[in-house]
């Protein structure tokens, strides 16, 4: 089994993969002051829950975009699961013709993505993953990396709001049942989620513009559903994407090896 590790700035999710199965996963908020144990003991409680012997783990791989909290990741593997964990563009490389201008400057999740909806669609596409930002990245049709946009997350963008505005008061993210509020949080949660939606909208039609032909769209993330059913723009919704181009990395790697 292979115990897979994605570090974002909002949450870490956690994956446990039987071959190419994902049979078990979960969420922990990112915390850039958690120690290894703190980490290694969740971890430990997640196993128990799910009647996962520790020792079922083969290896051990981790994506991380927050370079805080990676020294404690990587060592509450070492100390709770016994593996030298193999990290995303540290010890383990993509295989994936990267086109970014600075190659390096592309973070570890956006060509996890990339190379997971490649493997698992085969064809040229848009991926779009709602995080803390919401990333869209191109793919070519033989499977290169081309870019993408970076745009501010639809939670960024409520808490900016609520935090510049004397008056305004801090809402949920849900869909109001009118376009018109009639009140101050339903007017708010329109604007959300009706300007955002919008704006997902004329970001796809642009990259397709520039693209020269419509193309395959993928969403992911926590908020892909929600943003999801406001468009008629994804072809699907892929909530494991990131985790299954993790195991998708290690598999290719231990082939190669």
């Amino acid at each position: 089994m292979l115990f897979v590790v994605d570090v974002g700035n909002t949450n870490i999710e956690f994956g446990v993969f039987d071959q190419e199965r994902l049979i078990a996963s979960f969420r922990l908020g990112t915390n850039r002051d958690v120690t290894s144990d703190e980490l290694g003991l969740s971890i430990r409680q997640f196993f128990m829950i799910q009647e996962i012997p520790l020792e079922k783990i083969e290896d051990v791989i981790i994506s991380s975009v927050v370079p805080q909290v990676n020294y404690s990741v990587k060592n509450a593997m070492r100390k709770y699961l016994k593996k030298e964990p193999l990290v995303v563009q540290e010890n383990i490389k993509i295989d994936i013709v990267n086109k970014y201008a600075n190659q390096g400057e592309v973070g570890a999740d956006r060509l996890v993505d990339a190379y997971a909806a490649y493997q698992k669609y085969h064809t040229a596409m848009i991926v779009v993953d709602f995080g803390t930002a919401t990333t869209f990245d191109v793919v070519d049709e033989d499977g290169a990396y081309l870019g993408g946009v970076i745009y501010p997350g639809i939670k960024i963008s409520l808490d900016a709001l609520v935090q510049k505005t004397s008056k305004l008061p801090t809402v949920q993210i849900e869909k109001p049942s009118n376009v018109i509020g009639k009140t101050t949080v339903m007017s708010i949660q329109s604007g959300i989620i009706h300007g955002y939606s919008g704006a997902i909208i004329n970001i796809i039609s642009q990259l397709e513009a520039e693209l020269g032909k419509k193309t395959t769209v993928i969403a992911t993330g926590g908020l892909a559903r929600m943003i999801g059913e406001q468009t008629n723009v994804f072809e699907k919704i892929d909530k494991t994407l990131t985790l299954d181009g993790l195991n998708l990395i290690y598999q290719n790697y231990k082939k190669q090896k």
